[in-house]
């Protein structure tokens, strides 16, 4: 049996003990509707390292792709879906969710979702990839924010659903073959022990790993880098998606400009003012976002320019202030007249396709564990997501890893003593400034494996990493800075890696020392730690 690895050393048998039926790890869409669905079936602890809105999906501006007119299809929207996973899409998954995802969208409007309406209809914006409008808003560009109050809302109304916040998730549990629970730690209380049937890691992707990224602060790839070190398989690790647009303003956080400007009419244009995407796809504003953010940044090369603009000056400002009150606000607080002047933009890391590998119904390579929403990897997205499909995922699979779950862990855990992960550092007494390691890597990450990518620069990134891990994955860490480090270079290691590997370009990956996509890495990678990477046929 392969050993487990840890970041901390054993605290014995003294620490605090919960011992209840579920755990969810995770506070967006898809550990709160799995949580939701498990509660019919147990108690249920929630531990998120932040508070409950502290994710991405409270941030979300894209909508809800779903199929809601009558030009339009679950059939449609799977072609889509499909077309932009470039032939790595995995369609039962695919299936599952254009079937299913009508259903759960009418659901979150019975708990009282308020999505936006134009002359008494829902109004359905198209955005990049989508050959209909099918793209559900709330509050013009505050969709995910709406469909977190309600899942919260939810959540603190459900009898058996005990949430943990401020609760950092550090190893997971792993005894006789199947996993059995995890130690986390919270500032007042220290370490605790959370001992269950089934975890499921719901912690969303690995954006903040990039110098640029639209991810809340708290997204390091904590639970996918937590499953690796248990011996999980991950999948699909060279895969993360740059949104086109984010606004560049030096000194500010990168919010995110939803694709659906482009989609009421927003151009793209260089600083000469010259728009530019037809040169680059037919589809122009509206090509898919790898198309798009390849496309900016080639731009920013050629016109030796530090970003791009998105041009709105033409659209009517009421119908801009209405349907994007949250975006409208951010450029007026740095100065930004939309009705004279363009939006400064660039691309930023968004969302990550990679993960853990998991079936259809959220099962892990480790018995016991599953995963679901961004951090999970069933397929389902390819080699490039479709704009608005994870919110429709993480309410689709939340709730599908949820009756799984329910309906097959029903043996209660006993234990005679805490199976520790078997290796673990051994501790350092190296002063390090953390932040600085941080920071270093996310530049590197963004300037060696960002959109474009060649071997020169992942072995560079490699090299890099290697050292940095010399020495600070062999220390042991009190705190979730240290923690989050070391996570974030399993992570970094892991995309550089396969990164290396695929010798083509496909989907977001792409390599302009293998411009071509060749149909012999029509494939997965999967990586599982101490193994030889597996290759899995794909689509």
């Amino acid at each position: 049996m392969q050993e487990t690895e840890g970041l901390i050393s054993p605290k014995g048998e003294g620490l605090p003990r919960i011992i209840t039926d579920f755990v969810v790890v995770g506070s967006g869409v898809a550990a709160l509707r799995c949580a939701l669905t498990l509660a019919k079936y147990g108690d249920v602890h929630l531990i998120t390292k932040g508070k409950l809105v502290d994710s991405n999906t409270f941030e979300a501006q894209g909508g809800i792709a779903v199929p809601l007119s009558p030009d339009d299809s679950p059939e449609k929207h799977l072609e889509d879906t499909l077309a932009a996973g470039c032939g790595l899409s995995n369609p039962r998954a695919v299936e599952i969710l254009v079937k299913r995802g009508r259903e759960k969208v009418e659901e979150l409007i019975e708990w009282g979702a308020v999505f936006d309406r134009e002359n008494g209809k829902y109004h359905l914006s198209r955005e990049g990839g989508h050959t209909r409008n099918r793209i559900l808003h709330a509050g013009g560009d505050a969709t995910g924010k709406e469909v977190a109050r309600v899942l919260i809302s939810r959540i603190m109304i459900t009898r058996n659903i005990t949430f943990h916040e401020f609760t950092f998730a550090v190893d997971l549990l792993v005894g006789d073959g199947k996993c059995i629970g995890l130690i986390a730690f919270r500032e007042r209380e220290g370490f605790m022990i959370f001992l269950s049937k089934a975890v499921i890691l719901a912690t969303g992707g690995a954006g903040q790993v990039f110098r640029e990224t639209t991810n809340h602060r708290l997204i390091t790839g904590d639970g996918i880098a937590m499953a690796w070190r248990a011996g999980v398989e991950v999948m699909d690790m060279e895969f993360l998606q740059f949104h086109p647009t984010s606004l560049y303003i030096a000194g500010t956080a990168r919010l995110l400009i939803s694709e659906a400007v482009r989609g009421e009419g927003g151009i793209l244009v260089n600083k000469f003012g010259q728009p530019f995407m037809k040169n680059y796809h037919p589809d122009g504003d509206l090509a898919p976002r790898d198309v798009v953010s390849r496309s900016i940044l080639e731009e920013m090369l050629r016109t030796e320019s530090t970003h791009v603009y998105l041009d709105v000056s033409h659209l009517p400002y009421e119908i801009f202030r209405n349907r994007f009150p949250h975006i409208l606000k951010a450029c007026e607080d740095v100065g930004i007249d939309i009705r004279k002047e363009p939006i400064p933009v660039r691309p930023s890391a968004h969302y990550f396709i990679g993960g853990i590998r998991v079936d259809e119904e959220g099962r892990t390579s480790l018995p016991g564990l599953y995963a679901c929403g961004e951090c999970a990897d069933s397929g389902l997205h390819g080699a490039n997501r479709l704009a608005s499909n994870s919110l429709l995922e993480g309410l689709v699979f939340g709730e599908i890893v949820g009756e799984t779950v329910g309906n097959s862990e029903k043996e209660k855990i006993t234990i005679n003593s805490i199976p520790y992960p078997s290796k673990y550092p051994q501790g350092s007494h190296l002063h390090l400034d953390l932040e600085d390691v941080k920071m270093s890597l996310k530049s590197l990450m963004s300037r060696n494996v960002g959109i474009i990518r060649d071997e020169e620069k992942l072995q560079e990134a490699k090299e890099r990493i290697d050292f940095w891990w010399g020495y600070i994955m062999n220390r042991e860490f009190f705190s979730p800075t240290g923690w989050e480090l070391q996570n974030m270079l399993i992570i970094a290691r892991l995309m550089v890696e396969a990164a290396y590997l695929r010798k083509e370009s496909r989907g977001v990956h792409y390599r302009k020392d293998y411009p071509e996509e060749k149909s012999e890495w029509c494939k997965h990678i999967v990586l599982k730690r101490g193994c030889k990477p597996i290759f899995i046929k794909g689509g």
